[in-house]
């Protein structure tokens, strides 16, 4: 890449356990650092659905697809990277009885079983604290506090409102473990690697490090709009179809599941957009999500740093329009 040529990429990744997984031209590189102290990078080859099939390449669907893939990509990564970056005492002293039992009876195999129903467990906790939890509380508030003021149009928003509350305190929570806290310092070298590569400058850890490690096409921004575009949409349905506000409560949730590849689609094209452009309204709109990576990402050590480095220049060509957002 010549130098000091600035532009807005396409590059995306994803923090692992002691490692980043980077997207770009070249397909996707997981750099882990090992247990000896090395940096193991392996790219592989990967062809996004979007360019596979041109209907999820469509607007508002791709923002679906996108979201989908991404889990089920990081999802693999994360554990490879677990894998390769612990030792073998590790690995055994982190495995369950149970976990042990399997490995030694029914083979690898088996154990990739259990982690898609891990997987699966994870996503229906995530139901229950995120979609059912704030319904119930607005739910109990309104007939125990509020008792005969009939609120049911405001629910909605008061539920919107609640799971932000929730999702900004869970992601407090988790925060404050070791591992976690771990992540989000690789969490943020991603982000400062990216900018560095943006902004047209040798990527080196001293560049790296001035960097900012608050990047608006992250992620967790794009969880933050969803909540918010979420709120607006269940509020306009109460409004435009008035006798939602008093069906069942179950019957409420499953709608709100039915407008959420909407809600991801817009939240897609949003972040998008935001990645694309750098005027005072999207800075306005990016703000919360902005925010919300002072808690996702922590300031990284070099060493963290050069395994950041590693990952993106494993994806890059030395021609900059080869990642440029579309």
């Amino acid at each position: 890449m010549s130098e000091n040529v600035k532009h807005k990429t396409s590059i995306g990744g994803q923090a692992l356990i002691e490692g980043i997984m980077m997207r770009g031209p070249k397909g996707n590189a997981m750099s882990v650092r090992m247990p000896d102290g090395m940096i193991d990078t392996e790219l592989e080859q990967y062809k996004p659905l979007k360019e596979k099939y041109k209907i999820l390449g469509v607007p508002i669907i791709r923002g679906v697809a996108g979201f989908v893939e991404s889990m089920v990509t990081g999802y693999k990564y994360l554990m490879k990277s677990a894998d390769k970056s612990m030792t073998e005492e590790e690995i055994e002293e982190d495995m369950t009885k149970l976990d042990k039992w399997l490995n030694d009876h029914l083979g690898e195999k088996m154990m990739a079983v259990v982690g898609v129903i891990s997987l699966v467990f994870g996503v229906a906790l995530a139901f229950l604290i995120f979609m059912y939890l704030p319904t119930l509380g607005v739910d109990l508030f309104d007939d125990y506090v509020l008792k005969n003021t009939d609120i049911s149009k405001f629910h909605p928003l008061l539920e919107g409102v609640l799971r932000i509350i929730i999702f900004v305190l869970y992601m407090l929570l988790v925060s404050q473990t070791k591992s976690i806290k771990r992540v989000f310092m690789y969490h943020g070298a991603e982000h400062k690697t990216i900018f560095c590569y943006e902004n047209g400058l040798e990527l080196t850890v001293e560049n790296v490090r001035k960097m900012s490690r608050f990047h608006p096409r992250c992620g967790t921004s794009f969880m933050f709009v969803m909540l918010i575009i979420s709120i607006f949409f269940s509020s306009a349905l109460v409004l435009i179809f008035p006798n939602l506000a008093s069906v069942n409560r179950i019957l409420w949730i499953l709608i709100k599941l039915a407008v959420l590849p909407l809600v991801m689609g817009l939240g897609y094209e949003f972040i998008k957009f935001a990645g694309r452009h750098d005027n005072l309204l999207v800075k306005v709109l990016s703000y919360p999500g902005i925010l919300m990576q002072r808690i996702t990402t922590k300031e990284p050590t070099d060493d963290i740093i050069e395994v950041g480095i590693e990952s993106l220049k494993a994806v890059i060509t030395d021609n900059p329009e080869d990642d440029m957002i579309k």
